[in-house]
């Protein structure tokens, strides 16, 4: 259990910094949208993945935190899983998640959601390649996917200098009270489960990423990201992800406990490079 609440905390501080309200809010000066997200709902888990099945989407500039440095830095989580799988010592460290919200909104425009319409994130712990390139505020993360079931307004997103492609994902809320969720585009399948544990966990933190484009996508401006206001239940035990097709995804593993997390706000915007 302990390890369990060491790799949670850990991985929460990727996405979340220390005292501060979702009140206070704000992004750097210069941003060319404004992205505005309230009310989500998601199925959110932590993967580790070979670099080398995904090498085509790092820009130049950019470095995989690998699994490997953590354990040089004495994470808990980091050193005991090289201890089982000693060959993930250069794996990467990534987040996945399926969320469904409320408000989606860039610049005043809105997608048109099918039933149960939902977006997937994959993105990769990122770090500089080359210290002289600044990113600026953020903790960065490489955006490998971005998928959602409106093709018109993926368009939209990356003539708006966002990142996103199409696929089909769903969630919802089953009669028992269970999340059920799905992505399915070219080369991949997942289905995902998760029952929220009645134990809720408040977050009155918030953090901000730098969300940079995958190389030869074609979008060259990146994100910024602010947020605030998480609230987390872990998945009880027989919360599952299943994986089919050749996409990378498959070939990743899930780490520790997945968790459904709510009621936070995002604002965000992108920034010219």
């Amino acid at each position: 259990m302990k390890q369990v609440f060491l790799l949670v905390s850990f991985m929460f501080s990727f996405l979340l910094a220390v005292n501060a309200h979702a009140q206070n809010l704000s992004l750097p000066e210069g941003a060319q949208t404004k992205w505005v997200v309230d009310g989500p709902e998601e199925i959110v888990s932590y993967l580790v993945f070979d670099p080398l099945t995904v090498k085509e989407k790092i820009p130049s500039f950019l470095r995989f935190i690998t699994i490997n440095e953590l354990a040089v830095e004495q994470i808990p989580w980091a050193k005991e899983h090289l201890s089982k799988y000693p060959a993930h010592a250069d794996w990467g460290i990534s987040f996945l998640e399926i969320v469904k919200m409320k408000t989606f909104d860039i610049d005043g425009r809105r997608p048109k959601w099918p039933e149960n319409g939902a977006m997937a994130l994959w993105f990769a712990r990122v770090a500089q390649s080359d210290s002289t390139n600044e990113l600026g505020q953020g903790k960065p993360f490489l955006a490998l996917e971005f998928w959602m079931p409106d093709s018109i307004y993926v368009s939209y997103m990356r003539n708006k200098g966002h990142y996103a492609s199409y696929g089909d994902v769903r969630l919802h809320k089953n009669s028992e009270g269970k999340w059920m969720g799905s992505i399915d585009v070219a080369g991949l399948s997942v289905a995902c489960e998760c029952m929220p544990s009645r134990s809720v966990e408040g977050f009155g933190s918030n953090g901000m990423q730098v969300i940079i484009p995958p190389a030869k996508s074609g979008v060259m401006s990146i994100v910024r990201v602010a947020f605030a206001g998480h609230q987390e239940q872990l998945c009880e035990e027989d919360a599952t992800w299943k994986f089919k097709g050749v996409h990378p995804l498959v070939n990743g593993m899930i780490l520790g406990p997945s968790s459904f997390q709510f009621g936070y706000s995002l604002i965000g915007g992108a920034y010219l490079r």
